[in-house]
């Protein structure tokens, strides 16, 4: 029953992508079958939250069509109303472009205008049909968090993989206890993440020993040696290259 589910959604790519960007169906399930529930854990508020992020980023009239009391009332709801942000375990992401700055500089602001236009379409599905969220774009780079280090880690190695030419993404995972604000999320995990992106080079994921500890066998995913790294203001972090499997 589950397979024969899972090959009818197949059959449609366009409802398949809606089902997994929204969190009604799990991405984990779509791609085995069988295993685990297919449904996600994504609450109403949450499903809302992301069809309103891909509706807003395939057609940008809708965020004037919505106005912004809608925006304001989905952030009312998604934290506690105190302003001093909610405590979470999560897993953090920092990306950015290697060499965009250069990019800009020799090929023009139009043009670097658009490659980043067609990057940030192609980021926000990915994220989302993870489970992820974007927390807030950086320039040519994102802050995202995932529940589980395991989504943070396979949807980095995705967006590698779609990193627009002839720039290379880079990205830093890390995982903890942080503090979640309505439009941000702080603490000192989200340091660490931002240090170990900082090491990694154009192409290439980095995560931490205690990303790859937490998430033990990713399916999909290969872990590198973990080597002791000094961070930038910050204590020495083992760190490993993880690459697909």
């Amino acid at each position: 029953m589950a397979a024969r589910l899972a090959d009818l959604l197949k059959r449609d790519p366009y409802l398949m992508s809606s089902a997994v960007e929204t969190g009604l169906v799990r991405r984990e399930w779509l791609e085995s079958p069988g295993s685990g529930e297919p449904v996600s854990t994504a609450t109403p508020m949450e499903v809302l939250e992301r069809w309103l992020e891909r509706s807003v980023e395939q057609r940008p009239s809708t965020l004037a069509k919505l106005g912004l009391s809608t925006i304001q009332i989905l952030s009312d709801t998604s934290e506690d109303g105190t302003g001093e942000g909610v405590p979470a375990r999560l897993a953090v992401a920092f990306t950015d472009l290697e060499g965009f700055t250069r990019f800009t500089a020799t090929e023009g602001d139009e043009v670097a205008s658009r490659l980043l236009a067609e990057h940030y379409k192609m980021v926000g599905p990915v994220v989302r049909s993870r489970g992820g969220r974007i927390v807030k774009r950086l320039g040519d780079g994102f802050l995202l968090t995932f529940p589980e280090p395991e989504a943070a880690v396979l949807a980095c190695l995705e967006l590698v993989s779609l990193q627009p030419a002839p720039l290379r993404l880079r990205a830093g995972v890390h995982v903890g206890e942080v503090v979640v604000m309505p439009e941000d999320v702080v603490g000192h995990v989200v340091n660490v993440a931002a240090r170990v992106a900082e090491c990694a080079k154009g192409g290439e994921v980095l995560a931490t020993g205690d990303v790859r500890d937490t998430a033990g066998g990713v399916r999909g995913a290969v872990f590198g040696r973990a080597r002791r790294r000094s961070l930038k203001g910050l204590e020495p972090v083992l760190v490993c290259r993880v690459s697909r499997g």
